[in-house]
């Protein structure tokens, strides 16, 4: 009996103990974090480039800045893409990202649901 008690509460230890370090290095769920990609529209990002779109549309020119913003005005949606996690974030505010388009930045925001809410945006190299 003293040993099934015993086995239980070494049992209930480990688990508390594997949780805790499985969520150690985790962002609390409104913790400000920092996010760096290229603002883009979703349409670009889910190919990870703007090639494809600009190869399509010749009036898209070779400049990233304005093939995301002809996609917006097509009904895209910013987004930013982290292309070394290959990740796309959605973005709260379109307008605080519009004047990035194109460009590579770096946003302090909470995270929820893959949806970044932005505190404040930087293009890349602190030029605002």
């Amino acid at each position: 009996m003293i040993v099934k008690t015993l086995n239980a509460y070494l049992v209930t230890l480990l688990i508390t103990c594997c949780l805790g370090v499985a969520q150690t290095g985790q962002p609390a769920g409104n913790a400000v974090q920092t996010f760096s990609g290229e603002i883009m529209d979703d349409l670009c990002a889910k190919n990870k480039s703007h090639d494809k779109m600009m190869e399509q549309m010749k009036n898209m020119t070779s400049d990233p800045a304005v093939c995301t913003k002809k996609c917006i005005e097509l009904g895209a949606h910013y987004v930013l893409y982290d292309r070394p996690k290959d990740a796309i974030y959605k973005l709260d505010d379109p307008q605080k990202a519009e004047p990035f388009a194109g460009k590579t930045v770096h946003i302090s925001g909470t995270l929820e649901k893959n949806k970044i809410k932005i505190a404040s945006i930087e293009a890349a190299g602190g030029a605002k």
